[in-house]
């Protein structure tokens, strides 16, 4: 019991010391100008998000969250391919407060759970980026290096 006790109390630590402050997200599939703003306009609905940014040479969003919200990926994700295109990019950025971090071995953050893999074992302070690396936030290519199996919902396998 008192193992149990310890596991929750140290998950429930990690899920307090870090929070995710951006997203970074490149789409495929865009042709033009009108592309990039009908995914700008999809993301400015989603309830979490405060504010999007659009670069259109390169095809990225920068998408930071109004305060102490709950950041859904899925659902930036499901917005894009709503719009008619596809993530191949999706970088968090999320501050840390002495979080530690080893190869394979879930991290909470929020109310997501981090899988991180091709990482040394690491205490990590500030802003870091990271990297999803799941079927549908990276692009084909990319996937088919990792191809990891399907994990629960709100599971993300990722790289620092």
């Amino acid at each position: 019991m008192k193992t149990i006790f310890l596991f929750i109390a140290i998950v429930l630590s990690v899920a307090t010391k870090a929070q995710v402050s951006k997203v970074s997200l490149q789409a495929s599939g865009l042709t033009c100008s009108m592309c990039s703003n009908s995914i700008n306009k999809a993301l400015k609905t989603l309830d979490f998000v405060d504010k999007v940014d659009a670069d259109i040479r390169t095809y990225t969003f920068e998408i930071s969250f109004k305060p102490n919200s709950n950041v859904d990926f899925d659902k930036i994700k499901s917005k894009v391919e709503k719009a008619g295109f596809s993530v191949s990019s999706f970088v968090a950025t999320i501050l840390f407060n002495n979080v530690q971090v080893r190869n394979n071995n879930p991290v909470t953050i929020g109310d997501k759970t981090f899988l991180f893999v091709k990482v040394k074992d690491q205490l990590l302070n500030g802003l870091k980026q990271v990297k999803v690396l799941d079927k549908g936030f990276v692009s084909q290519k990319e996937n088919k290096v990792y191809s990891f199996s399907a994990l629960s919902p709100q599971t993300f396998h990722a790289t620092i």
